[in-house]
């Protein structure tokens, strides 16, 4: 498979940007903000759900950047940013828009009942994978209903 390249500019591609990261898993210390530039980025290792048709073993994981632009604050609950070494798990990204747009937050939900919000200008979000892929025997599952 090609390496994984998407862009997000509005709550549609932010929703197949989310897709893609379900399940991604990342250090605290793989975090980084640039509060001058206004960008956040994360190294994660995302689970290759679109090769996931038909196979029942042998799965995939690519380290990848997801990166978020046009950032006016960063707040995080529910992990302890001083822990450089947690591991947290990335489940989902949403969007709330703020009066009539197109400010709002980028919320990363995480595990555990944790998350990363981000207030931003608009949504500008990128996802590149940036390295190959490494096979894993474990699928993530999902509670029914989730």
């Amino acid at each position: 498979m090609d390496a994984l390249k998407l862009l997000a500019l509005d709550e549609e591609d932010l929703g197949v940007v989310s897709a893609h990261v379900q399940d991604a898993v990342f250090k605290v210390a793989g975090i980084s903000y640039d509060a001058r530039r206004g960008q956040l980025f994360l190294v994660i290792n995302r689970f290759v759900w679109e090769n996931t048709e038909g196979k029942r073993r042998n799965f995939e994981r690519r380290r990848a950047v997801l990166s978020f632009k046009r950032v006016i604050a960063v707040r995080s609950i529910g992990f302890d940013r001083a822990d450089a070494e947690a591991v947290l798990d990335l489940l989902a990204l949403r969007f709330s828009v703020k009066d009539e747009g197109p400010e709002g937050t980028i919320e990363l939900v995480l595990a555990g009942e944790a998350s990363i919000m981000l207030d931003v200008e608009c949504i500008e979000a990128q996802l590149a994978d940036t390295g190959g892929a490494w096979e894993t025997a474990f699928k993530p599952r999902h509670p029914e209903g989730a």
